[in-house]
């Protein structure tokens, strides 16, 4: 009996030993909830290999920077210390699946406190859901509001970016307002992705028709598609002056490629998002002179630090500095932001906080509206020798418009 008393004394000295070491742990995380984060990670997933690397290189380049800037302004301070900022970067490759798994990874093993956005809508949205379920913030550019907005109501994720129908709506205002004469007949090309079937299924042929133009031809065609001579042959042939085009800079490229080739020569020729980035006037030569896209922003407009942000990228990079690497930048100040105004690591207070945001940026005044976007003005940008000077509208113009194309 004295064996079995012994043994049941110390079963339960040592259940008790623990038990009072678990709840003094508790106890000092809760009274020193510094010590379970020593830095604040901030994940992304972007496509730094396949059809959009161009993109992903500047967004990479934008993010790093507005990093990189608060930690050698000695960080944010959470609670009573101030903690670095930590930068994870994963590639999607440009897959949808690689972004939604990407995603999930950064959040449970990276432990991000929050996320930025990848480029163009299937991959930005892919992360965005992930974000959403998790409730996670996220903020993000890259991303056309109506596509983004088409996916559900959100809580936790913020775009900022241009809204399509304006986009649309250019080149017809452009032609107008520059008096350029035209025979008024529009062929459209654009690929199924969700920004290709908005923009060229639906708006481009409403605003031609609202303007007076007629649409001889609209053309779809699947995102990795490579042959465009038979959609190119057709518009020749129906002899239209006005070519408006929605492709990844792959299909951008190869589609001028093949204007030229079948020796035909609209007087204007529209490319939206394949020919942002500088690769695609890299791949071309002298055939990216004349080629017209839209833009939300150019070193010269009157923003805090948007001259300074281009020439850093260029003296660091040695490159010529693209719109997205002030859109990405923007966006990751925003974020930091909103850590910082939050004081907090909790992901609650820090999406309170970015709803709060009312401030100017390197890309323009940025307040989100109850859809949670933030609208970017366009221009009318025009390649030409390397560049991209802005040929309208004429109060933010800074070159001539070529017309018609060389």
């Amino acid at each position: 009996m004295t064996v079995q008393l012994l043994h049941d004394l110390g079963r339960r000295l040592v259940s008790r030993l623990l038990s009072i070491a678990l709840s003094c742990a508790a106890i000092a995380i809760a009274a020193h909830p510094a010590c379970a984060a020593d830095e604040i990670v901030i994940g992304a997933s972007i496509p730094l290999s396949g059809p959009l690397a161009g993109f992903g290189g500047f967004q990479k380049w934008g993010y790093s920077r507005a990093v990189d800037e608060v930690n050698k302004a000695g960080g944010i301070t959470i609670g009573d210390k101030k903690l670095q900022v930590r930068l994870v970067l994963r590639d999607d490759k440009t897959d949808p699946n690689a972004t939604a798994a990407n995603t999930e990874s950064l959040l449970s093993r990276d432990k991000a406190t929050a996320l930025l956005g990848s480029c163009t809508p299937a991959l930005v949205n892919a992360g965005a859901l992930v974000a959403e379920r998790k409730k996670i913030p996220l903020v993000t550019a890259c991303n056309p509001l109506e596509a983004f907005k088409s996916v559900r109501k959100w809580t936790y994720v913020w775009d900022l970016f241009f809204h399509e129908p304006e986009l649309a709506g250019m080149p017809f205002k452009a032609l107008r307002d520059l008096k350029l004469e035209t025979n008024k007949k529009v062929a459209i090309f654009h690929d199924n992705g969700p920004d290709g079937q908005v923009v060229g299924g639906t708006l481009w042929p409403n605003m031609a028709k609202e303007a007076g133009y007629e649409v001889v031809q609209n053309s779809s065609f699947p995102i990795d598609n490579t042959q465009f001579t038979s959609i190119v042959a057709e518009a020749k042939a129906k002899g239209a002056d006005v070519v408006l085009v929605d492709a990844i800079t792959p299909q951008a490229v190869s589609i001028r490629k093949q204007i030229a080739s079948a020796g035909y020569a609209p007087k204007l020729l529209v490319i939206e998002k394949g020919a942002e980035p500088v690769q695609f006037a890299e791949a071309l030569g002298k055939l990216a002179d004349g080629v017209v896209v839209g833009g939300y922003w150019d070193p010269s407009f009157p923003y805090p630090g948007a001259k300074d942000l281009a020439a850093a990228f260029e003296s660091e990079t040695k490159l010529t500095s693209s719109q997205h690497i002030a859109d990405s930048y923007a966006a990751a100040q925003v974020l930091l932001d909103a850590i910082a105004a939050a004081g907090s690591l909790d992901p609650e207070k820090i999406n309170a906080a970015i709803t709060r945001t009312d401030k100017t940026y390197v890309v323009g005044p940025i307040k989100f509206d109850e859809n949670h976007t933030s609208k970017l003005p366009l221009v009318m940008l025009q390649w030409q020798s390397g560049k991209t000077p802005i040929v309208w509208p004429g109060d933010r113009s800074n070159g001539k418009i070529l017309f018609p194309m060389p």
